[in-house]
């Protein structure tokens, strides 16, 4: 597939980062984990898990878990956010939005940040679910929201349906800048290096500014090539699907498309995770593909019964990630064999948490499950005479 033409605005040297696999972290605090949505959760999986305890929320869930400082927040079609404990499924504290809840939150420095379909944004208190400030967009909200330092303060960006990404200070939620796009902004932005990076549904890459929410570059992907998705930063490239039925890589410091992995039919939804020099993504043709970062050639790949919407986690050697059959498929990373998998009775609306060897999902008939390591059972002590 021919590369698309780079529409350069003054786009400052791109600082290559680190191997996304050593910033891994035991929490999960945002959708993909962390500012860079690269899809790594450090430790390990057990060989095999076992379910550790369920939550029956009352509506559909669409949106995806997050875990940070014990809390796991995911919100749900009944309009609340829900905090639970992360080790037992405990109810610290529900909060009562305005409308359905199908963004996933974001989890930093005690706060939560999370939007609605109806267009507000709302940031909570982790410890009790207070509500510390609200900002109005201007049309519904799907996408999870990230931060980023800038202006000497700490940030949060998020997209919205009025086909805008806004800037709000994390403190008060001060409006900071609003960047405006062709159409909807439906993904997670990702965050690298003071720039704001992500895929809008008007069929461009967008590079921007976090100081002033300008725009530094952008990416034209053709016609009906919308991202829907969220894209994943390493080491200076952007990895992202869109309905252009192709998965792609951009490099910014040479900014162009390098390489394009396409599929006769069928378009990519799912967020990659990035680690050992390998893209891994699911796809709408109902597998879960492995491609190499540096020129996109298929290594191997997994076939399930339903689409692969949900974006996949690699933890260790290990990618896990669940399907729209609603299974947990857990491969090994190196050639995709199956080592465990789990059905779950619904399909899950999201994307997995992983967080401390635990496996969070969130599935359409409103249940959260976790998943971790098996409880050994009591030795009985030996009746003496």
């Amino acid at each position: 597939m021919p590369c698309a033409p780079f529409l350069l605005l003054g786009l400052a040297p791109f600082v290559l980062a680190g191997d996304p696999s050593q910033a891994a972290r035991e929490d999960w605090p945002s959708f993909r984990g962390d500012p860079a949505l690269t899809g790594v959760a450090a430790g390990i999986l057990p060989v095999a898990p076992a379910q550790r305890w369920s939550f029956q929320a009352p509506k559909s869930i669409v949106s995806s878990p997050v875990v940070a400082e014990g809390r796991l927040v995911v919100g749900c079609d009944d309009g609340k956010v829900y905090c639970l404990d992360a080790a037992s499924g405990e109810e610290r504290w529900t909060f009562a939005t305005d409308d359905v809840i199908e963004a996933p939150a974001l989890i930093h420095a005690g706060s939560v940040y999370v939007g609605s379909s109806s267009g507000w944004f709302y940031a909570l208190e982790l410890a009790r679910g207070a509500l510390r400030w609200k900002q109005e967009t201007g049309d519904k909200i799907l996408g999870g929201a990230n931060w980023v330092v800038a202006g000497g303060e700490t940030r949060i960006v998020v997209g919205s349906y009025d086909s805008s990404l806004h800037c709000f200070a994390a403190l008060d939620g001060s409006p900071r800048w609003t960047y405006s796009t062709g159409n909807y902004v439906n993904g997670t932005p990702a965050v690298e290096n003071g720039w704001i990076v992500f895929g809008g549904c008007d069929s461009f890459l967008h590079v921007v500014s976090a100081e002033d929410g300008a725009g530094v570059a952008k990416i034209e992907l053709g016609s009906d090539a919308h991202v829907a998705g969220s894209v994943a930063l390493a080491q200076g490239r952007v990895y992202f699907g869109h309905y252009g039925n192709a998965f792609v890589c951009a490099d910014l410091p040479r900014k162009e498309l390098v390489w394009s992995f396409p599929d006769a039919k069928h378009p990519f939804f799912s967020s990659p995770a990035l680690a050992e020099g390998r893209a891994v993504f699911g796809g709408r043709n109902k597998q879960l593909h492995c491609v190499a970062q540096a020129d996109g050639k298929l290594l191997w790949k997994f076939a399930t019964r339903r689409k692969v919407d949900g974006s996949p986690v690699i933890v260790g050697d290990a990618v896990v990630f669940g399907a729209g059959d609603g299974r947990i498929h857990v491969l090994a990373l190196s050639d995709g064999s199956e080592r465990w998998s789990v059905e779950l009775g619904s399909e899950l609306g999201g994307s997995l948490a992983v967080a401390g060897g635990w496996i969070y999902a969130a599935a359409l008939d409103g249940r959260v499950t976790a998943f971790g390591p098996p409880v050994a059972e009591p030795v009985a002590e030996e009746k003496r005479e």
